[in-house]
């Protein structure tokens, strides 16, 4: 039966992933119940622990497609009433995702600056520029970021936009949330063991 050994399309095995997301003692006590990354996203859920959840799909996922669960969260949580600089927050993000060149990247930089990375707008901007092979200014050397830079910062929009408002619904947002990304790792064949031909990170997105 999979189990913490199970590998992903990205080569990392589950137990990986939850060291690099940092996830709970009671998250990964729950690893010996030998299910496979998916199962074991949906028990964690069941059990409410929903910010190991999201901190193991925001770590598994590839990013481009990680950093869409983020923005399509954030714009979940601002709504459509949002404050103007938001909403041109929300979009650069979104041009990002569309076209992820260095320009967009850094303009989504400039914006989440704007909006302040304590919004869930900031956070999902400053995501995608994490996704970059420099987080330097460009015309100096680059300066790679972290490996899961990204992710904790996807991780933690996340986990922002469930409770920035009405926080009294903050368990049904996560869940909901929550199952947005279990869609995404469907469309990007996350659960796929490696032996098969892994799903490219350019997977188009609906944005």
């Amino acid at each position: 039966m999979p189990g913490p050994t199970t590998v992903l399309n990205s080569g990392k095995t589950v137990a990986e992933i939850c060291r690099a997301a940092e996830l709970s003692d009671e998250a990964l006590a729950l690893l010996n119940d030998g299910q496979d990354g998916r199962g074991y996203v949906v028990h964690l859920v069941a059990l409410g622990h929903y910010a190991d959840a999201i901190r193991f799909l925001a770590h598994a996922l590839p990013k481009r497609p990680a950093v869409w669960w983020a923005w399509y969260c954030a714009r979940q949580a601002h709504g459509e009433d949002a404050p103007a600089k938001i909403q041109t927050a929300l979009e650069v993000t979104k041009q990002w995702i569309g076209e992820p060149n260095d320009k967009n990247r850094r303009e989504a930089m400039h914006w989440a600056r704007e909006v302040e990375f304590r919004t869930p707008a900031g956070c999902a901007g400053l995501a995608a520029f994490f996704c970059g092979d420099s987080i330097g200014p460009p015309e100096r050397d680059p300066v790679p970021p972290g490996e899961y830079m990204a992710a904790k910062v996807i991780a933690g929009c996340i986990s922002l936009a469930a409770v920035v408002k009405e926080p009294e619904k903050a368990n049904d947002k996560f869940r909901e949330f929550v199952q947005q990304g279990l869609e995404v790792a469907e469309k990007t064949r996350l659960w796929v063991p490696t032996a098969q031909p892994p799903a490219s990170s350019e997977t188009p997105l609906r944005v």
